[in-house]
């Protein structure tokens, strides 16, 4: 796939910053560079604090982190071309990543591939100096596909098999040695143990770890909270709040949440039909990790940003027809990560979201991506019932839109 991201991708990104150049001059580079820096985080994305300053130094994984946000960053920077050409690049980009293809595959595969390369040409027609005489250029739209019908899928024949073997067997060696006498070393540590596939040290490493991890949770835990941000009783909930906004420098997210938490809360007691709260003791955190492994975040500081993780829920099937949503799925943002703890009940795993909504029936997706906006509806949901974490960007210089990143390949 390097033909792709080291080869292809980086002429794109850099005709793209000559085009923004000769129309706006260097604001409109740094304008990118800027939006770049304000994606929103995300645990399958790298940041990228310095905008793309020097692309002789992206690494092919680099590459791949950028077609997944280039989309929203080029969103109205320009014209309507420069988008699309991203946009025609990723699904030409996904269709290539698949492992088996049928001849109905390979058409659709073709003419993604021609859409591209006659909107790319025609974009930047005019900052190729060899008048696009480009070899990766040539063999990617002339003879990928004939090449796939003969070899089978492109992930088949790449050096990406050779460069994980290479982690495995060279990297992770090296890393697990003293430094001295290296080789021996490595040659001792990729010696299969007859018992097992893997690496004897390798294994023993695993071994140890999986021990640490069943000693620190005796008890199979459904949820892991972490950083615990504060505790009261639900009796001192008022001014416990008021003093916490007031004293502690707090992201306009969690003061949002907090200033719907007692009302929020009293509305899920009732659709539990939790008579009193008396002696309800709560707890909040920064972060959880669900069952999937994905770690749920409200943190006001996550290095040097706040982090607040948005969401997917998966309907109930009565409430289909209520709500406008993606093939069942609504979106919505975590405010507070809480657990309740209640006298005479199970404590409850709750998160305190704020609901996004299509912004119209109309215009319900924009490059493939859900069109959402904020609304005011808070409450509480459990946080068993959330399917997913998503990553949602907001539109650049528009107010209240939002984008469901459905690039995360």
């Amino acid at each position: 796939m390097h033909h792709l991201d080291l080869g292809l991708y980086r002429y794109q990104i850099e005709f793209t910053k000559k085009l923004l150049f000769e129309a706006e001059g260097r604001s409109l580079v740094d304008k990118m560079n800027r939006r770049i820096t304000l994606i929103p985080r995300h645990s399958e994305l790298k940041i990228f604090s310095g905008g793309l300053q020097s692309i002789a130094l992206l690494t092919a994984n680099n590459y791949r982190n950028i077609m997944k946000v280039m989309v929203f960053v080029v969103d109205d920077l320009l014209n309507k071309d420069l988008s699309e050409v991203y946009v025609k690049w990723n699904e030409m980009y996904l269709l290539s990543r698949q492992e088996t293809f049928k001849e109905s595959d390979l058409k659709n595969f073709q003419e993604a591939i021609e859409k591209w390369a006659n909107l790319f040409i025609k974009l930047f027609g005019q900052f190729s100096n060899s008048d696009f005489k480009l070899p990766k250029l040539h063999s990617w739209v002339h003879h990928i596909v004939d090449t796939i019908r003969e070899f089978g899928a492109i992930n088949g024949y790449t050096t990406e098999t050779y460069e994980a073997l290479h982690k495995t067997y060279v990297k992770i060696p090296y890393r697990l040695s003293n430094k001295k006498d290296v080789e021996e070393q490595m040659m001792k540590t990729t010696f299969f143990a007859k018992t097992s596939s893997m690496p004897e040290n390798i294994r023993r490493k695993a071994i140890i770890k999986q021990n640490d991890f069943k000693k620190k949770f005796k008890t199979p835990l459904k949820f892991n909270y972490s950083s615990k941000l504060f505790e009261f009783d639900i009796s001192e909930a008022f001014e416990f709040i008021d003093k916490y906004k007031n004293e502690t420098n707090l992201d306009e997210k969690m003061i949002k949440g907090l200033d719907h938490f007692i009302q929020s809360l009293d509305s899920y007691f009732d659709l539990l039909k939790i008579s009193t709260a008396q002696g309800c003791h709560i707890k909040i955190y920064r972060s959880v990790t669900l069952e999937n492994r994905a770690i749920l975040r409200t943190t006001n500081m996550f290095h040097k940003r706040p982090w607040f993780s948005n969401i997917s829920v998966t309907m109930n099937d009565e409430e289909l027809f209520e709500y406008q949503s993606d093939n069942g799925i609504c979106y919505t943002q975590t405010l507070l990560i809480t657990e309740v703890f209640l006298k005479k009940e199970k404590s409850l795993h709750l998160a305190l979201v704020q609901w996004y909504d299509f912004i119209s029936k109309r215009t319900s997706f924009v490059y493939g991506c859900p069109l959402l906006e904020l609304t005011e509806v808070y409450n509480f949901i459990e946080i068993e019932a959330i399917e997913d974490i998503v990553h949602i960007v907001p539109r650049f210089d528009k107010t209240n839109e939002y984008l469901v990143n459905k690039y995360l390949f």
